[in-house]
C-alpha cells in the first residue's frame, strides 16, 4: 500500500477484522502489517489511521488478548507497541480505553507480569498515555496503581532502570489530577519524592538517567500545582534541597533541563510575600478642592488594592498601556477594533460653546488684529509709504539678552493665563491641600502670579506654606548642595583639571577654528584651597560656553518657581551642571543569558538563609530623620530633587540594595521611572541593585537596554554625561505581591525585578541613576528662555506664553515658532495663511525622551538650516512642550497630581483635574472655529517594550480591514495622506521604522490625543510618535542605544519630514534636502532594510528570552513529553530483572 488515501477501504476491512479476531496467529499478522506501514510513513499515517478507528481497534484488541490466559506476550508486546505509537498521537486516547474497558485489562496485566521485568514496561508506557487523560488518571489511581507505581520506584537502585523511568513518568501523568495529588500528599508522598531525587543526584554520578531525574522532578512540579503540596513541600524543606542540588548541577549543559524544572517548582512553591512597606499607595497625595462647593473631590484612582490591576498602557505607552504605549496586540485582539462607521468617522465638532472659545485667541497673537481687509491694507501703503516697517503690521515679544542670568521678561511673566479654579498650599510631609483664601481680592489668576514669583523662604518640612505649593528653597541652599557634591566628588585628590577638548555643540559637529583652538587650550585647576563658591562659580562660566542653552544660574531660578508636592530640598546635579552627549554610541547590550537563574538563586536563597540576610533599611522618603552615621560604610541614597524617586533603600547583603519606587501621586500603581542620588561607594567593587516593584510583565532591559548615570567626578573632570552603565541586568518576576493578592494567592498582581550590577570607577564619588536620560520641568524652563534669547526678533517670531497653570501652581507653557512676516501685502497675506502644525510631548512624565526629541525639534526650528527657513516661512508651530509638569517636577511615571493618565482624558477633560488638556483642546478648537485646523498634529511619546522610533496615526480604512468588518470599504473615502509623513521619515531618519508604525483606531484608545484630534477636531495627520527608550534593529543605528542626540536628531528628522506636505514646493524642497547632506542621509542600507506594513500588531519584538519559560510566570509551562520508542524497550538483558516488592 503506497499511500493510505488510495486503500482507505482495505484499512477499513484490515482495522474491523482485528477489531474482532480472537485468532492469535491473525491477530499477529494483522499487527505486522500495521507496524510496517506506521514505519514506513510519517507521523501523518498515524493520523490517518486514528481516524479510521486505528484506536478503538488495537483497544478491543488488548481487551480480547488479555482475556486468554496464561497471557501470550508474543502478542502483547507488539500490540502494546502500536497502542503506544498510536497513542501518543490520540488525544482521546484515554477516555477511549476507559469507555472500552482496556484500563482494567492492563492495571490487572501490570501486576501478573511484575515478575518479568521485560513485560512491565510496555504496560507502564501504556499506562502512562492513558493517565494524559486527567479523568482517566484519576479512575487509575482510585484503582490503586498509585500507590503500586510508589512501589516500584523506590528504594533508590540502579536496577530495572527502564522500569524505574516508565513508572516514574507514569506516576507523573497520574499526578496531573488533583485527585491523585492530594492523595499523594496525604500519605506523605511529598517526602518521599524529594528523598529519591535526592538519592539519584547523588548517586547518579556520571548523569545516566538524566530522564529519571527529570519525572522524579515532574512529579514534584504537579504535586506542588494545589496548595496543599505546595505547603507539604515547603514543610519538608523542598526549597532548599532543590537550590542545593541544582546549584550543584553547575554549567552543564546536559543537566539544564533538570535546573530549569527545579527552578519552576521553586518559584511556583516560593511564598508570596508584601512589599517592606506600610502601604504601596504613594507616600505623598494631592488633595483635590471644588472651591465651587467647598467639597474634597474624590481621587478618581483611589480604590482598593485588591481591585487594582497592573495597567500597562503606553501610548500613548508603553506602557509599556498598551502599556507600553499604545500596542495594539498587547491584551487586546481584534475586538477592540472601532468597527462603528459612526464612531470611526471623524466628525469635527466643538465641545463648548463658541464664545467660550475667545479666550485662546491671547494664544494667537500673530492672528489678532491681521484678520483685515487686505486692499485696505494695500491702500493704506499705497497712499504712505512704500517701506512699512515690519513692527508697523507686527510685533513680537523678542527680548534682549538680560544682565542677569535667568531673569523673565515682564511681558512674560504678568501674561494672564487660565488658571485653575482652586489653589493650593502645602500641608506636613506629604499632602498638598487647598490654600486659605487669605489673598484677599485678588483673583485666583493674580494670586497665583504673585506667589509664583515670590521668593519661597525655607519654613522647614512640616509647618504650613500658607503662600503657595510645596516648593524648592532658596537658590543659595541649593548651590550649597551642589559644592557639596564637587567637594566631595574630588575627595582624594588635591587638584582637578578639566578639559573641555572632547565636548561638541549641540548639532553634534566639532567646534572649528579660532573658537575650537581657544577651548583646546584652557586648562582649568582647581586648588582645594580655593572657595568652593568661586571654584563652581568659575566652572560653570566655563560650562554656559560648552553646553548651548543651558545656565545653571538661570537653572536655578527657575528651580525656584517650581511648585512640588514632595517638598523637593536640593538640585540635582546633572540637572543643574548640564549633560553633553558624549562623543561615542553605546551599543545593546545583549542577553545576559546564562547568569539569571543566579540571580534567581540567589534571591531564594534569602528565604531558605534569613541569617545571612542584613535586611537593613538605609533610606527611606517618610523617615528622613533616618540618617547614616560617618562610619557607616553602606551607600547612601537621596532622591529629594525635581523629578526624582526613590522611596526606599534595603541593605540586604554588604554589596547588594533592594530599592523601591515610589508610586504616582494619588495612585498605588504605575512604578516604573526612578531617578535617584547615591554616595559612599569604593572602586572597583560590584554592586548589585534590585528594583523590586516594577510592573510590567516584560521589559527592554531584558533586550540590551541599561539604565543612566552621571557621575559627579566624571562631570567634573570635563565629561558632563549621562552614559548606559550596567551589568548582567534582567527583568523577572519576583515573589512579591499586593497584600490582598498575597493572601488570596493571586498571579497577576505579582510585582518584577529590575536587576543590574555597576562598577564605580571612582571611591567616594557622587553619582545619579535614572531609568532614562532625565528632562525636568526646569531644565525646559531654562532651555526655552535661553532659547529666546539668542533669537533674531526680525528673522524669527518666537512667542513664549502660558497656557494655563496646573493643579500644583506650575505654568504650562506653549510656544509659537514661525518667520517674521515682510511688510509688503503679498508678505502678509502669506503670513496670514500659513497653516498650522500643533505638537506636544511629556503627557506622561517617565517619557523623558520625548522632551529631549522636542528638545531637538525646537532647536532645529529656530536654526540657521535651509529647511528649517523653509518650514518657517511655511507654517507656524504651536508647540506645547510639556503636558504634564505636576507629573515631572514630582517623579511620576504615567500621571497628573489628580492620580489620572492625561492621555485617556481627551474625549471629555475636567477643567479643575486636567486643565492642561483642558485647554490644550480648548486652543485646537479654537483654530478650527476660524478655519485655522491645524494640517498636522503629533503628540510625542516614549515607548518601553519596542526598539526604534516609529508612528501610530488614524485610518477608517485601515481599521475595518484589519477588524474585518463587513462594511463594503470600496464606497468610503479616504485621504491616505496620513501616511505621508511616516513614509518620508522612513527614508530620511536612521531611527524610524516604517514597519512599526500603525494606522488602527481602537476603542480603547478613543480617549487619547491622536484619536480625539482626528475625530473630534478633525486633522488628518494626527499622530502619536513613539521613540524607544532602548535601541534600534535597522540602519546606521543597528545595534546601538539610541541616546539624547539621536533622540534630538529625530526631533528635527521630524521638521524635515514636514517637507513633504510642500507639494506646491517640492522642488524647492527636493533641492534643499540635496543641500543639506548632513540632515537628510538617503543612504540605500537604510532604505533596503524596510519593508512597509500595514499594521503591527506584535507586543514586543523580541524573541522569547532562553529563561522566560522560568521566570515570566508562576504556574509551569507544559511540556511536550519525550517520545517513547518501546523499539529498545524490547531488547532488555537477562541481567535487568525487575527487583520485587515484599
Amino acid at each position: 500500500m503506497t499511500s493510505a488515501s488510495g486503500n482507505s477501504t482495505s484499512l477499513e476491512i484490515l482495522l474491523s477484522t482485528l477489531k474482532s479476531s480472537h485468532d492469535v496467529q491473525s491477530t499477529l499478522s494483522i499487527l505486522q502489517i500495521l507496524d510496517e506501514l506506521l514505519s514506513a510513513g510519517t507521523f501523518k499515517r498515524i493520523c490517518y489511521m486514528i481516524s479510521k478507528g486505528g484506536s478503538e481497534a488495537l483497544l478491543h484488541t488488548l481487551v480480547n488478548m488479555t482475556r486468554i490466559f496464561p497471557p501470550n506476550y508474543n502478542v502483547l508486546l507488539p500490540l502494546m507497541h502500536l497502542l503506544v505509537k498510536v497513542g501518543q498521537r490520540d488525544k482521546r486516547f484515554g477516555q477511549k480505553a476507559q469507555e472500552i474497558g482496556a484500563i482494567n485489562e492492563t492495571l490487572n496485566l501490570l501486576r501478573h507480569s511484575i515478575p518479568e521485568p521485560k513485560y512491565v514496561t510496555p504496560c507502564l508506557w501504556v499506562l502512562k498515555i492513558c493517565a494524559s487523560s486527567v479523568a482517566t488518571g484519576a479512575a487509575l489511581g482510585k484503582s490503586g496503581l498509585l500507590s503500586l507505581l510508589f512501589k516500584l520506584i523506590s528504594p533508590y537502585t540502579t536496577r530495572n532502570t527502564k522500569a524505574i523511568r516508565a513508572a516514574t513518568e507514569a506516576l507523573s501523568a497520574l499526578l496531573k489530577s488533583k485527585w491523585n495529588s492530594r492523595r499523594a500528599v496525604d500519605n506523605g508522598y511529598t517526602h518521599c519524592l524529594l528523598k529519591l531525587y535526592q538519592d539519584w543526584h547523588q548517586g547518579d554520578t556520571r548523569n545516566k538517567y538524566i530522564s529519571i531525574h527529570k519525572a522524579l522532578l515532574n512529579c514534584i512540579k504537579n504535586i506542588t500545582n494545589i496548595q496543599m503540596g505546595k505547603e507539604a513541600f515547603l514543610k519538608v524543606d523542598g526549597m532548599r534541597v532543590l537550590l542545593n542540588t541544582s546549584q550543584a548541577c553547575g554549567s552543564s549543559a546536559d543537566l539544564q533541563p533538570i535546573v530549569k524544572l527545579a527552578t519552576q517548582i521553586i518559584r511556583k512553591c516560593c511564598p508570596k510575600q508584601c512589599l517592606p512597606l506600610l502601604t504601596v499607595r504613594s507616600c505623598y497625595s494631592f488633595v483635590l478642592l471644588n472651591t465651587a462647593d467647598s467639597q474634597v473631590l474624590e481621587c478618581p484612582s483611589k480604590c482598593p488594592q485588591e481591585d487594582v490591576a497592573v495597567k500597562e498602557d503606553d501610548e500613548e505607552e508603553d506602557d509599556e498601556g498598551s502599556t507600553e504605549n499604545e500596542e495594539p496586540g498587547y491584551n487586546e485582539d481584534d475586538d477592540d477594533l472601532e468597527t462603528d462607521l459612526k464612531r470611526l468617522r471623524p466628525n469635527p465638532q466643538l465641545d463648548r460653546p463658541v464664545g467660550e472659545l475667545t479666550q485662546y485667541e491671547r494664544l494667537c497673537p500673530e492672528l489678532v488684529g491681521y484678520f483685515q481687509d487686505l486692499d485696505s491694507v494695500s491702500g493704506e501703503q499705497s497712499s504712505g509709504q512704500d517701506n512699512v516697517s515690519c513692527s508697523a503690521f507686527f510685533t513680537t515679544s523678542m527680548p534682549q539678552r538680560h544682565e542677569k542670568p535667568g531673569e523673565w521678561p515682564k511681558d512674560i511673566i504678568e501674561e494672564d493665563f487660565p488658571a485653575p479654579h482652586n489653589s493650593f498650599r502645602y500641608i506636613g510631609p506629604h499632602q498638598m491641600a487647598p490654600a486659605s483664601s487669605d489673598s484677599g481680592g485678588e483673583s485666583g489668576s493674580k494670586w497665583l502670579m504673585r506667589n509664583y514669583q515670590a521668593p519661597i523662604q525655607d519654613s522647614g518640612r512640616h509647618p504650613e506654606r500658607p503662600n503657595g505649593g510645596g516648593t524648592l528653597n532658596p537658590s543659595k541652599h541649593k548651590i550649597k548642595e551642589m559644592h557639596m557634591n564637587m567637594q566631595m566628588a574630588s575627595t582624594g585628590s588635591s587638584k582637578i583639571s578639566l578639559r573641555f577638548q572632547d565636548l561638541q555643540n549641540v548639532q553634534g559637529q566639532s567646534v572649528a577654528g579660532e573658537e575650537c583652538s581657544q577651548l583646546l587650550s584652557q586648562s582649568w585647576t582647581i586648588d582645594r584651597a580655593q572657595k568652593p563658591q568661586d571654584a563652581g562659580r568659575k566652572l560653570s562660566e566655563m560650562l554656559r560656553e560648552m553646553i548651548p542653552f543651558h545656565d545653571p544660574y538661570v537653572y536655578t531660578t527657575m528651580a525656584e518657581k517650581t511648585k512640588s508636592a514632595t517638598d523637593c530640598k536640593t538640585l540635582a546635579f546633572p540637572d543643574y551642571w548640564g549633560h553633553i552627549a558624549p562623543l561615542y554610541q553605546e551599543p545593546l547590550t545583549g542577553q545576559w543569558c546564562g547568569h539569571l537563574r543566579d540571580k534567581i538563586f540567589e534571591d531564594v536563597r534569602r528565604l531558605v538563609n534569613p541569617g545571612d540576610i542584613l535586611n537593613r533599611v538605609i533610606f527611606d522618603i517618610e523617615s528622613l530623620s533616618l540618617l547614616p552615621s560617618e562610619e557607616d560604610v553602606s551607600l547612601k541614597f537621596s532622591s529629594n530633587f525635581e523629578s526624582g524617586n526613590l522611596r526606599k533603600a534595603i541593605q540586604v547583603r554588604k554589596y547588594e540594595y533592594d530599592l523601591i519606587m515610589n508610586a504616582d501621586i494619588n495612585t498605588d500603581f504605575q512604578h516604573q521611572w526612578f531617578y535617584f542620588k547615591i554616595s559612599g561607594m569604593k572602586a572597583g567593587i560590584p554592586y548589585r541593585f534590585n528594583i523590586i516593584n516594577c510592573e510590567k510583565t516584560n521589559s527592554q532591559f531584558n533586550y540590551g537596554m541599561q539604565p543612566v548615570m552621571y557621575s559627579v567626578h566624571e562631570a567634573l573632570c570635563g565629561r558632563a554625561h549621562w552614559v548606559r552603565v550596567g551589568s548582567d541586568i534582567y527583568y523577572y518576576k519576583n515573589h512579591y505581591c499586593r497584600a490582598s493578592a498575597a493572601a488570596r494567592d493571586q498571579k497577576e498582581t505579582s510585582y518584577y525585578t529590575l536587576t543590574f550590577t555597576i562598577t564605580f570607577l571612582h571611591s567616594k564619588d557622587v553619582c545619579y541613576l535614572a531609568y532614562h536620560y532625565p528632562y525636568t520641568y526646569s531644565t525646559l524652563m531654562t532651555h526655552l528662555q535661553l532659547l529666546e534669547e539668542s533669537l533674531n526678533p526680525d528673522q524669527i517670531y518666537f512667542r513664549h506664553q502660558i497656557l494655563c497653570s496646573t493643579l500644583g501652581g506650575n505654568k504650562c507653557p506653549v510656544i509659537t515658532v514661525t518667520a517674521s512676516p515682510g511688510s509688503q501685502p503679498e508678505q502678509l497675506h502669506q503670513f496670514w495663511n500659513r497653516q498650522y502644525v500643533v505638537l506636544t510631548a511629556r503627557v506622561h512624565p517617565g517619557e523623558s525622551n520625548a522632551s529631549w526629541v522636542m528638545k531637538g525639534t525646537l532647536e532645529f526650528l529656530v536654526s540657521n538650516d535651509p529647511i528649517a527657513r523653509s518650514l518657517r516661512d511655511s507654517y507656524i508651530f504651536k508647540i506645547i512642550p510639556m503636558l504634564n509638569p505636576d507629573g515631572v517636577i514630582n517623579g511620576c511615571h504615567r500621571c497628573s497630581l489628580s492620580g489620572e493618565d492625561l492621555n485617556r482624558q481627551w474625549a471629555e477633560p475636567n477643567r479643575d483635574l486636567h486643565p492642561t488638556i483642558y485647554h490644550t483642546k480648548g486652543l485646537l478648537s479654537y483654530m478650527r472655529s476660524i478655519g485655522k485646523t491645524p494640517l498636522v498634529y503629533c503628540d510625542y511619546h516614549g515607548h518601553s517594550r519596542k526598539k526604534n522610533v516609529f508612528m501610530y496615526g488614524c485610518s477608517l480604512k485601515e481599521t475595518l480591514w484589519q477588524a474585518r468588518s463587513s462594511i463594503d470599504t470600496t464606497t468610503l473615502k479616504e485621504d491616505i495622506g496620513y501616511r505621508t509623513i511616516p513614509k518620508f521619515l522612513d527614508k530620511i531618519s536612521p531611527a524610524f521604522a516604517i514597519n512599526r508604525c500603525c494606522f488602527l483606531v481602537q476603542k480603547s484608545r478613543e480617549a487619547t490625543a491622536r484619536v480625539v484630534v482626528w475625530r473630534e477636531i478633525g486633522v488628518l495627520r494626527s499622530y502619536t510618535m513613539e521613540s524607544t527608550y532602548c535601541g534600534c534593529t535597522q540602519g546606521k543605528y543597528k545595534g546601538l542605544q539610541l541616546g539624547t542626540r539621536e533622540l534630538e536628531e529625530m526631533g528635527a528628522k521630524f521638521c524635515a519630514g514636514l517637507l513633504k506636505l510642500k507639494k506646491d514646493e517640492w522642488l524647492c524642497s527636493k533641492q534643499l534636502i540635496t543641500e543639506d547632506e548632513g540632515l537628510l542621509d538617503l543612504d540605500n542600507e537604510l532604505q533596503n532594510d524596510r519593508h512597509t506594513s500595514h499594521n503591527d500588531m506584535s507586543v514586543d519584538d523580541e524573541p522569547p528570552c532562553p529563561e522566560e519559560i522560568d521566570y515570566y510566570t508562576d504556574n509551569c509551562t507544559e511540556e511536550d513529553d519525550d517520545p517513547i520508542d518501546l523499539a529498545t524497550e524490547h531488547n532488555v538483558s537477562s541481567e535487568d530483572e525487575l527487583e520485587l516488592k515484599k
